[in-house]
């Protein structure tokens, strides 16, 4: 099976250079700041990245500042599952954690282990583990001290922390931390990669705020399913990748009961082969194209102002079969209500 690679229009992967270079410049003279990121809120931490502010055009700021806070507040462990990763600040943070004797290690995608900033982490003593199957290990997410989870559709790169709209979510809670860690462990001790990973139910926490899912072995799509079918008043999508046939079936079923449908896609990614955004604007559903420079990375569904999904889990085969995934499901509309924001602040700019 061929991997699939994201199409980068030429215009935008000339501008990715052009912040590129501005960061290496930059990086040497202009420490990051140690300041919110735009967007925080109780009770969960969530960090949307800001692509069109001065201080992003700067390479200042960015959700990247939060989570070295984490990283550097670690005292024993830290493993991180990351598809992508060059940001200087996060192997600064990572390295002074190795330094201080904290247990770091890594798992990632085997086709990003060459990176210069990852081979600077392995040069250094941290333990680092690419994936062994076809699919893609497209994981975001961070375990620190066994009660703190980051996660959400953020990559720790300089692209997506400054250029891309994306997503960091901060979950403290032990029992969160205890099934991710799980996850980590069957990736990074046993080696086991996508179809590989043994088949599980995912996590539902005691209070049931929250639900756990990876993929291809917690059966994502058919809870998503389960969930869109809920949806009484309102349903809104923010889509990266958008070719899952069945989850565009189920919200044309929500559509078709009244519920208010809203969604915005990647422009590069709706105009491939498979993507389900011609099918739902057919069909009468108020969807638009995103109108920034950058990909619209979120993955994220809002349904009824109440509960919040998002991760790393495109809606898309792919990622439902093949590839290493993690999804949450929050159940909180003060959460529901930062995502809402940055929907609507996503959706006016559309086109």
């Amino acid at each position: 099976m061929s991997r699939p690679r994201p199409h980068l229009a030429p215009a935008a992967a000339l501008l990715g250079l052009a912040l590129l270079f501005v960061f290496f410049v930059m990086r040497r003279t202009v420490p990051l700041p140690e300041v919110e990121s735009p967007g925080a809120s109780e009770p969960n931490d969530i960090y949307f990245t800001q692509p069109a502010a001065a201080e992003a055009m700067a390479l200042r700021g960015g959700p990247d500042a939060a989570v070295v806070r984490s990283i550097d507040g670690a005292e024993r462990t830290i493993d991180m599952a990351m598809y992508e990763l060059n940001l200087w600040s996060i192997r600064d943070a990572l390295l002074d954690a190795k330094s201080r004797g904290v247990d770091v290690r890594l798992v990632m995608e085997r086709d990003n282990i060459g990176a210069l900033e990852v081979e600077t982490l392995a040069a250094a003593g941290i333990p680092i583990v690419g994936d062994t199957d076809e699919g893609l290990m497209h994981d975001k997410f961070i375990v620190i001290d066994g009660r703190e989870v980051w996660t959400g559709s953020m990559n720790l790169t300089v692209t997506d922390a400054y250029f891309n709209h994306n997503n960091l979510l901060l979950l403290e809670s032990e029992e969160v931390a205890g099934a991710y860690t799980d996850e980590f462990e069957e990736m990074f001790v046993d080696g086991r990669f996508g179809p590989l990973s043994p088949p599980g139910d995912g996590l539902r926490t005691a209070d049931g705020k929250l639900e756990v899912y990876f993929s291809p072995d917690d059966g994502v799509a058919a809870r998503l399913i389960d969930l869109l079918a809920t949806a009484e008043f309102s349903l809104d999508v923010m889509a990266f990748a958008f070719t899952s046939d069945p989850i565009a079936q189920a919200i044309l079923e929500r559509a078709a009961a009244g519920v208010q449908v809203r969604a915005v896609f990647d422009e590069d990614q709706a105009a491939n082969l498979g993507s389900d955004y011609e099918e739902l604007l057919r069909a009468g559903l108020d969807v638009r194209l995103d109108g920034s420079p950058g990909k619209m990375h979120h993955k994220v569904m809002i349904v009824d102002g109440a509960v919040v999904v998002t991760g790393s889990y495109n809606f898309s085969r792919s990622a439902e079969e093949f590839n290493d995934e993690n999804l949450v499901l929050v159940y909180d509309e003060v959460l529901a209500a930062a995502y809402l924001e940055e929907f609507a602040r996503i959706f006016a700019a559309g086109k």
